[in-house]
């Protein structure tokens, strides 16, 4: 794989950099979903144009629900290309979360139907790809295309989760999406894990064998 810097110069935002080098296919991915204790991680890849306007875009979990589906609209509409991928619970187990989640952004990447200049990544790791990228810490805040990634990874995962309500209703995943809050973890007390929990993650784990 081919992992770059945006220079020796610091630049708040290192897709503005790649921009000045003449790299108009700039790809940002990044995903959700790693501190759930049931249901899929999500990444998401998107090619933006250099015009691209969305207002209130920032980091997808300091924005509301009404504004990320607003924004979501609008990426998918002017987005180049874009495209989600998920990485199921089994697979996590038997990955870990880290790699699973690099696998579902590699995914991702490998599914744009635009070949990317360079990959820019949200976080420290890079993919495991051979494709010119830069790992970037705190990406969803710096680089545009990368929180336009969150966004759509974050929304489709939100109705991902919604949708299962209607196999497992007593988890109401709509309200906490997996994560582990009081209602959450109460519920498996109840009632044990479904098969879509994780089971090696702490707080379901110790119900599997009770319970299933």
């Amino acid at each position: 794989m081919k992992r770059l810097r945006a220079g020796k110069q610091v630049f708040a935002d290192p897709e503005a950099y790649w921009r000045l080098q003449g790299l108009p296919l700039i790809a940002g991915v990044d995903e959700v979903g790693r501190g759930p204790l049931a249901g899929p991680v999500v990444a998401a890849a998107v090619i933006i144009p250099r015009d691209a306007v969305f207002p209130g875009l920032k980091d997808s979990k300091r924005l509301t629900h009404e504004t990320r589906l607003l924004l979501d609209a609008q990426i998918r509409e002017q987005a180049l290309a874009f495209a989600l991928r998920e990485v199921g619970p089994r697979q996590i187990e038997t990955l870990g979360i880290l790699a699973a989640s690099l696998r579902a952004m590699a995914q991702a990447v490998k599914a744009l139907s635009l070949l990317p200049e360079i990959v820019l990544v949200d976080g420290p790791h890079p993919l495991p790809l051979d494709y010119p990228q830069q790992p970037v810490v705190k990406g969803d805040d710096r680089c545009p295309s990368i929180s336009a990634a969150a966004v759509l990874a974050k929304v489709h995962r939100d109705r991902l989760m919604a949708s299962y309500h209607r196999q497992y209703p007593q988890y109401n995943f709509p309200q906490h999406k997996g994560y582990a809050t009081a209602e959450h973890l109460e519920a498996l007390r109840c009632w044990g894990p479904c098969p879509i929990h994780r089971r090696t993650f702490s707080g379901v784990k110790e119900w599997v064998v009770d319970k299933e």
